[in-house]
């Protein structure tokens, strides 16, 4: 009889045991699965920081060549030159076509002070009008750079650069003609239009630009 209750408390006893092992391996199983999970995302990571290294090591050698091209870059932004665009146009007319393209500048947007007229032949009328009250207040107003500015050959290497520059070839000697293609394609630093006749322009351009 006292055996009979020795027994349950063996299997008691054994059952014990055999839960806190098993309870026992399933909490070192789950440590183990995070572990290489977070060790697989890590190598991908480390190779990661790997691969920057080596071009770190050539962006001095980039570097190194970028002084190489900087100084031919130094040198190809000073041989920049102006679009050239050419206006088919009589001497007579040649100022009006001038005004024209004046009148399609400003309406495309362009700032009035970005705009130098020069003739070749007669004055255009706004800067005959404005000699007249002294050329001290004709100057201050091309130093004002706010207006379009209107001048002739004989004192274009007076005026400024500026974006855009016009030029009416409304009569004068050829001297007069290729100085002012120069001194305009001296000053235009984007947009150069000559307005005159096609074959004269094309004489002088080839010999002053």
């Amino acid at each position: 009889m006292p055996l009979i209750p020795e027994e349950p408390q063996i299997h008691e006893s054994a059952q014990g045991p055999r839960a806190t092992p098993a309870s026992g391996r399933t909490a070192p199983t789950p440590r183990p699965v995070p572990g290489p999970r977070p060790a697989a995302p890590s190598r991908p990571g480390r190779p990661g920081p790997l691969r920057p290294a080596p071009p770190v090591q050539r962006a001095p050698r980039d570097a190194a060549a970028q002084p190489g091209p900087s100084g031919p870059a130094a040198g190809a932004a000073a041989p920049a030159a102006p679009q050239i665009q050419l206006i088919p146009a009589s001497a007579e007319g040649a100022l009006d076509a001038a005004d024209e393209a004046v009148d399609l500048l400003l309406e495309s947007g362009r700032a009035p002070g970005d705009v130098l007229v020069i003739t070749t032949g007669e004055q255009h009328p706004w800067a005959a009008h404005e000699l007249s009250f002294g050329e001290t207040s004709y100057w201050a107003q091309h130093d004002a750079g706010d207006d379009v500015f209107y001048t002739d050959a004989t004192v274009a290497d007076r005026a400024a650069s500026r974006p855009v520059v016009v030029v009416a070839v409304n009569g004068g000697a050829e001297a007069a003609a290729a100085s002012a293609l120069s001194s305009a394609h001296s000053r235009a630093t984007a947009l150069l239009i000559v307005c005159g006749d096609p074959q004269r322009i094309n004489s002088v351009l080839g010999t002053s630009v």
